[in-house]
């Protein structure tokens, strides 16, 4: 049976139905429709205003590499410029041919790249060391946490070098609906009320940060990148496989078998929620260690890395933070008493 025409152009054929419509298109009037929908996301929210310097954070993967080709062409509409801001984590065998990708987008799209590591951060760390500590401690599986927190701490620091405004990455509906899932099985009614919304405003000197694909799915990313013949590194990390969010991943996969508005439902639902007073996590102060912005006395890379560096991974993790907390109080992090002696935990 042919294929229908295009229900946009009506003058080709159609190569796809749109996974949530239905609507039959072709692939230039479906990238034309997935641009406009990222352009209107853009606008409605107002998160990139003109003027705005955007650090695009591309890690060679098919998001940040799908972000970066809709901004780029989006750019004179939108009055922006954007650098690529890439973060190498030292994980062997995998990043390095993450970052070839990101270099050949750079070097494709003639945009600006920079690159920060683990190591020139955060006093020699790297991912594959997170990883051996981690691994006798029972801790093997928070790979996942460890990189989250150091990334984006990381990904701050890459922007502020190259004089960024704005911080985009490229979550799609998919993984903002999984982070939802997590939140609730975790019982984490603070993450919870800080999930919704596309982004952050930037609290206690933070660049802002934003969204642009959270209302488009892994599908329509992964189709836009096909019939853009985008170049994509396209492998799983090698500790993604350990990590609670493949749970969520999977419940997500049936839920949205039984449901196809699962995945927006779920993002929406962050959007929508509302916290009692009382449970309302209290305002955000200084860590006391790096000035950064924290819930806590110690924000949660400082937490990490202070775990990592006394060998005692355990303590930056859940109920372990009450130690690290406790020892963090005003007059703590300076005394020698205290101080890591195998590697420095880095100021920002």
């Amino acid at each position: 049976m042919p294929a229908p025409p295009c229900a946009s152009c009506h003058a080709s054929r159609a190569a796809l139905r749109r996974p949530r419509s239905g609507q039959a298109l072709c692939g230039a009037c479906f990238c034309a429709a997935f641009e406009a929908e990222v352009l209107h996301t853009v606008l409605a929210g107002r998160l990139l205003p003109p003027g705005a310097v955007v650090a695009v954070g591309a890690s060679g993967g098919k998001d940040s590499t799908v972000l970066a080709h809709v901004l780029r062409a989006l750019t004179p509409r939108l009055g922006i410029s954007l650098q690529l801001v890439a973060v190498d984590e030292g994980i062997g065998g995998y990043r390095d041919a993450a970052l070839a990708a990101v270099r050949r987008q750079a070097a494709r799209w003639e945009l600006p790249l920079t690159v920060v590591a683990y190591e020139d951060l955060f006093g020699g760390w790297t991912m594959d060391a997170v990883a051996r500590s981690t691994a006798g401690s029972g801790r093997s599986r928070s790979c996942c946490t460890f990189c989250g927190v150091l990334r984006r701490r990381a990904l701050e620091e890459g922007a502020r070098r190259v004089g960024a405004t704005h911080i985009v990455t490229g979550h799609n509906a998919d993984d903002m609906a999984e982070t939802v899932l997590m939140n609730f099985l975790r019982g984490d009614a603070g993450r919870l009320a800080r999930g919704g919304g596309l982004g952050s405003p930037g609290e206690g000197g933070a660049l802002p940060r934003c969204r642009p694909l959270q209302f488009a799915s892994q599908k329509e990313v992964v189709l836009y990148a096909h019939f853009r013949r985008l170049d994509y590194f396209s492998e799983e990390c090698v500790y993604a496989p350990e990590a609670f969010r493949g749970h969520a991943r999977d419940l997500l996969k049936r839920l949205e078998a039984a449901r196809p508005s699962a995945v927006l439902d779920l993002v929406h639902s962050a959007e929508r929620l509302a916290l009692a007073p009382a449970a309302r996590p209290p305002r955000p102060g200084a860590c006391s260690r790096c000035g950064a912005l924290a819930s806590r006395a110690l924000c949660q890379a400082c937490a990490l890395l202070d775990g990592l560096n006394r060998g005692r991974p355990r303590l930056a993790i859940g109920k372990g933070r009450r130690g690290l907390d406790e020892e963090a109080m005003p007059g703590t992090p300076g005394d020698p008493a205290r101080a890591p002696t195998s590697k420095a935990v880095p100021t920002f």
